[in-house]
Formats: C-alpha cells, structure tokens, sequence
C-alpha cells in the first residue's frame, strides 16, 4: 500500500509512457494495438492527477527520433492521437483542463495539427490543470532552438553575449512555461531519460517503474508520488533537518 500526503505533492509531473510495443508484442500482436491499450492508460493517468490537484502533466506522446519508425507504426500513431484530442474533446472542456503542445508541430500531419490547435485554442483560458503533450518533441532540439534564437538576438545587436543567461534561455523553452517538473516518471523498465525535457530535468526526481504503460495503474502512479514524498529535495545545497516530516492528510493505494 502506497500512502500519499496531500498536501506534499508534486505539482508538475512527466512522464515518458515507454513499453506500448513490447506488450503487445508478448501477446503477439501488433505494435499498434499496444500503443491503443496506451491511450486508456493515458485516460485514467490525466483523471488521476487532475483529482489530485496536480498542476501540469506533460506526457511524451512521440518524439523527434520518433519519426524514424516503420511509416505503418507512425501513421498509427497519428491516428490514435487524433481520435483521444476529438474524443477527450469535451471531458477536457468540462473540466477546465489546459491543453497545449509542445515540439515540433510543424511536422505532424495538418489533420492532426488542426485538432490539437483547436483543442489548445479552446482551452487556452482554462485555469484547471495543465496538460502539455510532447509531440516531435526532443530535449536537445528544444536547447537548440532556444540557443539559435538567442544567437540571432546577439546578431542583431539587440544582446550582448553576457546578456546571454541562464533566465533568458529557460524563457524561450516552451517545455519551462509553467516551471521544471519535480517528478518525472518512467515506465517499461528502461533507465534513461531519452531527450526528455532535458533542461527542466535538471533536478527533478526521477522515478523508473517496470511497468509497461498500459499496465500502469493508479495505483503505481500513487506509488511514484509516494516515493517522491519520501526524498529531501536540496537542489545542491545541503539539508539540516527533515523538511517533509509528517502530514495528517494522505490518500492511500494498493
């Protein structure tokens, strides 16, 4: 059983949902009926944390290195992220979730460009949780495309190269608008972060689960949380005493 305190959560999660192929490929199907059993997990994982009062989920739905996929796997993917952003259209809404892209949009198809643009324009003032979706997306493009722009300000003369700063960087990441996420999750048994949210991973706490993503639960996001709980966060500087001690409100799983 997993014990959460409520008051001591972490308000911006990511999470890389890795693992959709290999569950289907040990049931003996294909890739694509795994990457659709993905997307009730991604269902049930939003309405999670929206109960919770988590303020911004950003899920890496598909990334740059993506594309180099076998094209049937990758037009399916395409396809069921059309069909979640018109069928979540309207639970979205009602909830007053914030849905917004961030990557490379330019490169998905226009149909599916348009049905993101829609949805992200029609909850743009929406003050409940945050739902970014990582599309195209890579941490290292991201950095470099901040750079370049910086570059062409310095160009210009409209910077100098010491006006160059950390501050001014993080503002032209699309993945930093609403902060660095404090836990990132990663399911499928693979221990690495693969170019996700690179700068704003910096110090997040990190969490690897050997769940597959369509297998992971509520409960195994709970217990992702719970373990956050139980870390000092100290972001280099050094702790004298237990800053999370004990919190009368909690919510358990099993």
């Amino acid at each position: 059983m997993n014990t959460i305190e409520l008051t001591n959560l972490p308000l911006r999660i990511a999470i890389t949902m890795d693992g959709n192929g290999r569950w289907a490929e040990l049931r003996g199907k294909p890739r694509i009926v795994g990457h659709r059993a993905g997307s009730h997990t991604v269902r049930r994982i939003v309405r999670a944390c929206r109960r919770l009062g988590v303020q911004e989920l950003t899920l890496y739905a598909f990334s740059e290195q993506n594309w180099g996929r076998p094209i049937n796997e990758v037009d399916g993917l395409m396809t069921l992220l059309e069909e979640f952003l018109v069928q979540e259209r309207d639970e979205i809404l009602q909830n007053r979730i914030r849905l917004r892209g961030i990557g490379n949009l330019e490169r998905l198809p226009p149909h599916v460009r348009e049905s993101l643009e829609l949805l992200a324009e029609a909850s743009r003032d929406h003050q409940g949780m945050t739902l970014s979706l990582a599309l195209s997306y890579g941490g290292r493009e991201e950095i470099v495309d901040a750079a370049r722009t910086l570059a062409r300000q310095v160009a210009a003369g409209e910077l100098t190269p010491d006006d160059v700063t950390e501050e001014r960087l993080t503002a032209l990441l699309p993945s930093m608008r609403h902060g660095a996420p404090d836990l990132m999750i990663r399911t499928g048994g693979e221990l690495r972060v693969s170019n996700f949210l690179l700068w704003g991973a910096a110090y997040s706490e990190l969490f690897f689960s050997d769940i597959l993503w369509p297998d992971f639960q509520v409960e195994h996001l709970y217990q992702a949380i719970a373990a956050y709980q139980r870390r000092q966060r100290r972001f280099g500087l050094v702790s004298n005493s237990n800053t999370l001690g004990p919190c009368p409100t909690s919510l358990s799983g099993s």
